[in-house]
């Protein structure tokens, strides 16, 4: 016994047991390490990408700052300019317009394409592929397709409502008061984007559910409205975040709209005189960003603009949310 006792406390089994213990700490250390390694890339892709852009335009939104010379702290004066800039409140006006009018439309549209085309027995994967061909149409080339189509006087469009009576067609992209319903019309056109991840959602309803309401009375209506609406909410919080984040970016489209219809080509450096045509109806947010950054070259208030956009984009995201979780529960 005593011999057992002293083989136990002797110097070769006390090296066993920390060799043990450092070898299960080991493997301890490489499980909780396994997961980081696996979205290390993507934590590096966000802080290269997006943290670091980020944080360098709050600071650039304190500077003086035209890409040749070195930045000069300035403090407030670009964020106490913002609140002077008259162009601001009228690009963020029109931008605002859009999100208002354009994201519903586009979700409007999108919906009930896809419910038309689940309704559809023969040639279904005709009709889809049919409606999502112009959402696959650069966005240059649609809008310049779209402004010609649109011409006051020799366009296809108003030449076809002459010859149906209408003595006074809209001048459209040539018009303030029909140059955004113009490009609301332009996103109708190429919604077989927003199109066909409805059609997959309308497809994910259990046809139980439907089953099982008709059986209890339900109308095509009061299916719609408490079976599948109710299924596809999270696809249509998905659609109306991504449309208003995209719609607050809204800059393609208008710029070569506005140049187009005006009839002057894009000058040096990509910037017309003409954006915003016509009378700064199509005047967005991201193009007066543009603008003051790459024409005026006043970056350091191009940045506190930037940061406005980003902060605008988070309040909305997270409002959307918030009123998701209040109606889902």
């Amino acid at each position: 016994m005593a011999d057992a006792t002293a083989g136990a406390g002797s110097p070769g089994t006390s090296h066993s047991f920390s060799t043990a213990l450092r070898g299960g700490f080991s493997l301890k250390l490489r499980r909780r390490l396994t997961p980081y390694v696996f979205v290390g890339p993507v934590l590096v892709g966000l802080i290269l990408f997006l943290v670091y852009p980020l944080l360098a335009a709050i600071w650039f939104s304190f500077t003086r700052f035209n890409m040749i010379q070195a930045p000069e702290w300035v403090g407030l004066d670009n964020w106490r300019f913002l609140f002077q800039d008259d162009n601001v409140v009228k690009a963020a006006r029109n931008t605002l317009w859009l999100v208002v009018v354009m994201v519903p439309a586009r979700m409007l549209g999108a919906l009930l394409t896809a419910l038309l085309l689940n309704q559809v027995k023969r040639g279904r994967s005709v009709y889809r592929t049919l409606f999502y061909l112009p959402a696959l149409a650069p966005p240059v080339a649609a809008t310049l397709a779209f402004v010609l189509l649109l011409k006051p006087g020799t366009g296809p469009v108003n030449t076809l409502l002459s010859h149906l009576g209408v003595s006074d067609p809209p001048l459209w992209f040539n018009d303030p008061d029909w140059s955004k319903p113009s490009l609301v019309l332009l996103a109708l056109w190429g919604v077989g984007d927003l199109m066909m991840i409805f059609v997959a959602a309308l497809l994910d309803v259990p046809v139980e559910l439907h089953e099982a309401a008709s059986l209890d009375g339900a109308g095509t209506w009061q299916r719609f409205r408490f079976v599948t609406l109710p299924g596809i909410s999270p696809v249509l919080l998905f659609a109306a975040i991504t449309g208003i984040i995209g719609t607050l970016q809204y800059f393609t489209q208008a710029a070569v709209a506005a140049s187009v219809a005006s009839g002057e080509v894009t000058g040096g450096g990509g910037i017309s005189d003409t954006f915003g045509y016509p009378n700064g109806s199509t005047y967005t947010y991201p193009l007066w960003l543009y603008i003051v950054g790459f024409r005026y070259h006043v970056l350091g208030y191009a940045n506190v603009l930037a940061v406005v956009l980003f902060l605008v984009s988070i309040a909305a995201t997270l409002i959307l949310l918030r009123r998701f979780r209040e109606y889902a529960r």
